[in-house]
């Protein structure tokens, strides 16, 4: 493990591969799996947490590796920085969903989760279509507990409330025939010490490709986000961005989905190109509900890739969610820069502070991170920085020189007590940690040489 104040070399990117990640991304079960995916023995385990310091919490990150998913654990010191725990296998092979490139491999958020007690984490499968659950040890050390199928192609992204557990997958008929046509689905389970249980009935087919599934707070819904919303070159030619389904008190979804929303039209007469909807929050506030949704903005506003030129300024928009599930616009396209044209694209991935009154974008092909506030109990939001961090960042409109310069942020995290946030660098292998002061970001380390330099996916930190 390698401690630095910059971000480690990366492989050069083939333009072949960039040419794909234009089109869509800036952006069989086991059980009883008790004794299986640690690197270490038992023994060695235990011997590790008897000599150990007591950390202050941890940090995870997936490794998505096609020949053998992982996690990769850190202890995490009250300072925020991070030391290596291990390499721990998942018991399932990694994904490569996004064309080959290697940044944002899945085109999701929550791909990795931890319950809210700390004691386990989730990861997905894409690769091989399950889901695993790893027990968390008290030195960080993981321990494989279950795996389960998804029956579906290409998980990429996991919801978790009160013994719940939702999935999203890529495709739905298990037949993955390229971009365009895909038209995903959700499946749930039971949760029980670490066991997951599918629950007859829950599968839904979804008419576009998901890209992250959240629960609402109150759980009576769920909530899915797509990529390409509205693109004319979806087989469905489904508009939105957003789809919420009724959860009933067995869990199980209601039949159709309850309502769906995007922020942008198809052929709009701004030629705002169209939201992929990728990572987003769901918060209470004094008046309601509200989704925040981020939104790379890269199909032309008649729903065909755009040259690379053509890319826009990312955005981040919000909807109200009604007592009846119905989404109702809020504030939509707000920016991520001074204009339509003019700032950091590619908003992918969203965290909020623990006390709801910040939250953080990172844009992924412009390795940055974009902050922004509520400014009043009613879910009004603003931009604070364009730049509240950034990595090395692109220094050409080149694609072939621009990716393979940026840094590439993807997901980012923050701990429990909203003192750090780690932010996962796409395109060097490596983990920003960033302390926390109000909206404010300020880089105490840059930890790399544990993961691969490209096709990493989530992030987890507590």
């Amino acid at each position: 493990m390698k401690k630095l104040q910059i971000s480690s070399s990366r492989s050069l990117l083939s333009v072949a591969c960039l040419a794909s990640l234009l089109v869509i991304a800036g952006c069989s079960s086991d059980d009883d799996d008790d004794d299986i995916g640690a690197t270490e023995t038992e023994t060695e385990t235990e011997t590790e947490t008897e000599t150990t310091t007591t950390a202050a919490g941890g940090v995870f990150a997936m490794s998505n590796s096609l020949a053998g998913n992982s996690i990769v654990g850190y202890q995490r010191a009250a300072d925020g920085t991070l030391t290596l725990a291990g390499d721990f296998a998942t018991g399932g092979l990694g994904g490569d969903f996004d064309g080959g490139e290697g940044l944002d491999p899945l085109i999701s958020a929550y791909a990795l989760i931890n319950t809210p007690d700390n004691e386990y984490l989730m990861a997905v499968n894409a690769g091989s279509g399950t889901v695993s659950v790893m027990r968390i040890n008290a030195d960080m050390t993981l321990q494989l507990v279950d795996t389960e199928s998804t029956e579906g192609t290409g998980p990429n992204s996991l919801a978790y409330r009160e013994g719940l557990v939702y999935v999203t997958n890529i495709d739905s008929d298990g037949v993955f025939t390229g971009e365009p046509d895909q038209e995903g689905s959700i499946t749930g389970y039971t949760f029980s010490e670490g066991e997951l249980t599918p629950i007859a009935g829950s599968t839904r087919n979804l008419p576009n490709r998901p890209s992250a599934i959240r629960f609402s707070p109150d759980g009576e819904y769920l909530v899915t986000s797509s990529i390409n919303a509205g693109s004319a070159t979806l087989a469905s030619g489904n508009n939105d961005e957003l789809t919420v389904f009724g959860l009933d008190v067995n869990g199980i979804p209601t039949a159709a989905s309850v309502s769906g929303a995007t922020s942008t039209e198809l052929n709009n007469a701004e030629g705002r190109n169209l939201p992929s909807g990728i990572g987003f929050e769901i918060t209470d506030r004094s008046n309601g509900t509200f989704v925040i949704v981020t939104e790379a903005r890269e199909f032309r506003s008649e729903g065909q890739p755009p040259a690379f030129p053509d890319l826009q300024t990312g955005s981040v928009s919000t909807f109200q969610l009604g007592e009846d599930g119905n989404l109702s616009a809020a504030q939509l396209d707000i920016l991520a820069g001074q204009t339509a044209t003019v700032g950091q694209r590619t908003a992918c991935w969203i965290v909020m502070s623990p006390d709801g009154e910040f939250f953080w974008v990172a844009n992924a092909l412009d390795a940055s991170i974009s902050s922004y506030r509520f400014t009043d109990a009613s879910g009004n939001i603003e931009l604070v920085e364009v730049l509240a961090a950034a990595g090395v960042q692109p220094t050409s409109p080149d694609p072939a020189t621009a990716f393979a310069t940026t840094d590439g942020f993807i997901d980012l995290d923050i701990t429990d007590d909203g003192q750090y946030l780690y932010q996962l660098y796409g395109l060097s292998g490596a983990i920003g940690v960033y302390a926390v002061d109000a909206g404010n970001l300020t880089l105490v380390e840059l930890v790399s040489g544990d993961l691969p330099e490209v096709d990493t996916q989530g992030i987890v930190s507590f």
